[in-house]
C-alpha cells in the first residue's frame, strides 16, 4: 500500500485527484463508516486527495499523511479562516464559542481559557481527579458488571464541572450532571447523530420529534447551566473557567453576553467531557484486550503508592506510551479543524485559490504505513522505541488551533488508569473484538466496553 500512496502523491497535477460526488450511500459512508471509508479513499487517491461538498459541508482537500500536515500546521495561521469551516457544530454547542472564532477575538479567547488547564492550574486537579476516581470505584462490588464507558463519562464529567468550571456538589448538581448526560446520549442513536450532518432532518415538530426533542433537551441544559450562571456572579474572583468569563471583555471593553458564556461552556464540556471519556474507555479496552500491555504497566504500578504525587504518576513510561497509543489507533476526533484559505496559497505540489478548504485528518496520519507499521496494532512500545514529530501523532490537532485541554485530557487519562489498575481487579465480559461507532461528531467503543470485578 505505501507504494500506491507514494505513486498517488508523487502525481503532479492542476488539482488532486478525488471523489466526484458522494450522493446518499457515499454520505451514509463517511457519516456511519468513516474509518474504512477515509482509508479506502487514500488507497485510491493518495494521501492529498479531494472531497466534494456533502450536506452542511463545503469541499475541502483532505490531508492525510505527516508531510501535509507539517505544512499545513506551520503555515502562517492569518492565511487562512477557521470559524466559519466549522459550522457544523454550531447545532450542538452554539455559534459564539471559540471553536467559532477567528483572528483576534479567537487568540483572546484562548488566551483567557489556556491558564485554566496549564500549569499550576493543571496540577491542582490531580488530587480531585483521583478522589472522583475513587468515589466511583467504591461503589463497586466484586462480581459487578458495568460498561466502563458509562463510568469514564461520570468520572470526566464530574472533573469538569468540580475542578474546570467551579461548580460545587450542592442542590442542583445532580440535576445538571443528569440533565448533561441525557443530552449527550442522544447521540447513541443514528437518528440524532444524522441530523448534525444532514440539515434536512433538523425540523422542530414538537418535543415528539427527533430534532424538537433535541431542542428541549437542550433548553432544559440551559437552564440549569444559566442558574450556575447566576449563582456565579455573585463572587467572580475565583480562578475556574465560569469565573473567567464572567469576568472576562471582548474586543470593546464589554462583558461577554450570557449566550457566548453558555455557548462556551458547551465547547468546553463536550471537547473536555465527551472526548476524554471516549479514550479512556478504549484505553481500558486496549489493556484488558492485551494481557502482556497489561502487565507491563501493572509492574510499573508496582514502583509507585497511593500516595506519590499525581504529577509524578503521570511521568511514568509506559503508562504514557499505552494512554499514546490509545489515542493513535482511535483518536475520538477524526479531524482536526478544517481551515479555509483566504488568499492564493501553493500546497503540496498543488496551487489552491481563495475559499478552498483545509481537512487535516487525524485518523489516516495515525495509519499511515510509512509511520506505523502493522497501524492496527495495539502497541504501546511504539512510544518507547521513537519519538514521533507533532505532525505524525496530533490526536489534539495543532497550531493555533490545538485541543486547549490536552494536558488535561492526557493527565485525566494517566491519574484515572493508575487509580483504577492500583487497587481493583477486572475483567472483559467478553472477548469480542469492539469497533468505533458514531456518537455525534466523535467516535466511541461500540457498547461501552463492559467490564466486570473479580
Amino acid at each position: 500500500m505505501t507504494a500506491i500512496v507514494e505513486a498517488r502523491k508523487n502525481q503532479k497535477s492542476a488539482f488532486p485527484q478525488g471523489i466526484k460526488r458522494y450522493g446518499l450511500q457515499g454520505t451514509l459512508d463517511l457519516i456511519f463508516r468513516p474509518l474504512s471509508t477515509l482509508e479506502n479513499y487514500r488507497n485510491r487517491y493518495g494521501d492529498i486527495y479531494y472531497s466534494p461538498a456533502f450536506s452542511s459541508f463545503p469541499p475541502f482537500i483532505i490531508v492525510g499523511n505527516a508531510e501535509g500536515m507539517e505544512t499545513l500546521l506551520t503555515a502562517d495561521p492569518e492565511l487562512f479562516t477557521s470559524g466559519t469551516a466549522n459550522a457544523a457544530f454550531q447545532a450542538l454547542l452554539g455559534s459564539k464559542s471559540i471553536i467559532q472564532l477567528d483572528g483576534e477575538p479567537h487568540q483572546k479567547r484562548r488566551k483567557l481559557l489556556m491558564p485554566s488547564f496549564h500549569g499550576q492550574r493543571l496540577q491542582s486537579y490531580g488530587k480531585i481527579i483521583t478522589e472522583i476516581t475513587q468515589s466511583v470505584m467504591n461503589r463497586w462490588q466484586k462480581g459487578d458488571i458495568f460498561s466502563m464507558g458509562k463510568i469514564t463519562q461520570e468520572i470526566t464529567l464530574n472533573v469538569i464541572l468540580q475542578a474546570v468550571f467551579g461548580i460545587e456538589k450542592e442542590n442542583k448538581y445532580d440535576d445538571l450532571s443528569r440533565q448533561i448526560s441525557l443530552y449527550l446520549d442522544l447521540f447513541n442513536s443514528p437518528v440524532y447523530t444524522s441530523a448534525l450532518f444532514l440539515p434536512i432532518l433538523q425540523q422542530d415538530l414538537g418535543a415528539w420529534s427527533p430534532w424538537g426533542n433535541f431542542l428541549h433537551q437542550k433548553r432544559k441544559l440551559y437552564q440549569l447551566l444559566s442558574q450556575e450562571i447566576d449563582k456565579h456572579k455573585q463572587n467572580t474572583d475565583g480562578e475556574d473557567i465560569l469565573s473567567l468569563l464572567l469576568s472576562a471583555t471582548d474586543e470593546n471593553g464589554e462583558n461577554l453576553s450570557e449566550s457566548e458564556i453558555m455557548d462556551e461552556l458547551m465547547t468546553l464540556l463536550f471537547a473536555g467531557h465527551e472526548t476524554t471519556a471516549s479514550s479512556l474507555a478504549w484505553a481500558f479496552y486496549w489493556l484488558y484486550s492485551h494481557p502482556e500491555s497489561y502487565h507491563n504497566l501493572k509492574d510499573e504500578l508496582d514502583t509507585i503508592n497511593l500516595d506519590t504525587q499525581p504529577t509524578e504518576i503521570a511521568k511514568l513510561p509506559y503508562l504514557s506510551a499505552v494512554v499514546s497509543e490509545s489515542l493513535r489507533i482511535y483518536p475520538t476526533a477524526l479531524f482536526a479543524f478544517s481551515r479555509i484559505l483566504k488568499q492564493p496559497w501553493e500546497f503540496m505540489g498543488y496551487s489552491f485559490e481563495k475559499g478552498m478548504s483545509f481537512a487535516p485528518c487525524i485518523y489516516l496520519v495515525h495509519h499511515h504505513p510509512d509511520i506505523y507499521p502493522n497501524s492496527k496494532q495495539f502497541k504501546p512500545e511504539r512510544f518507547l522505541n521513537r519519538q514521533f514529530s507533532p505532525y505524525e501523532f496530533i490526536p489534539f490537532g495543532g497550531s493555533n488551533r490545538r485541543c486547549i485541554g490536552y494536558a488535561l485530557a492526557l493527565y485525566e487519562m494517566k491519574l484515572v488508569l493508575a487509580t483504577v489498575l492500583k487497587q481493583v481487579n477486572l475483567k472483559r465480559v467478553n472477548s469480542q473484538s469492539i469497533f468505533p461507532v458514531r456518537r455525534g461528531f466523535t467516535m466511541s467503543p461500540q457498547g461501552g466496553v463492559k467490564m466486570q470485578v473479580i
